[in-house]
């Protein structure tokens, strides 16, 4: 068994000292290459908030169609003569006004 000793005088201390030479190199020249990154960060924002106009007209979209396949399954629902017709209604109305209010909300945080 190794005692602590003959462990550090087996110790490699040139390949040690040859690798902290070379992280101080790479440390001293990168940051002559860095860049500030607030004209990448404007232009994602940028690009980001092109796309909300188009997703929120989406959004609408489909809440139009759910809207539209929640009313055709209530008044299905309605006519058979079920109980549960205000819960169905009320699942499919509640899906409607949360896209509405999602997209409306998303818009307002962003700024848009």
């Amino acid at each position: 068994m190794k005692t602590l000793a003959s462990k550090a005088r087996s110790f490699n201390y040139v390949a040690v000292k040859k690798i902290v030479l070379f992280f101080m190199a790479i440390g001293l020249a990168f940051p002559l290459y860095a860049q500030d990154g607030n004209a990448g960060i404007s232009e994602a924002t940028n690009q980001v908030k092109s796309y909300f106009d188009g997703g929120t007209n989406l959004m609408y979209a489909i809440g139009a169609i759910v809207g539209l396949v929640g009313a055709v399954k209530v008044y299905k629902k309605w006519s058979d003569g079920e109980q549960d017709t205000g819960k169905v209604a009320s699942s499919w109305f509640g899906a409607c006004i949360f896209l509405v209010v999602v997209s409306t909300i998303l818009k307002s945080f962003f700024g848009i």
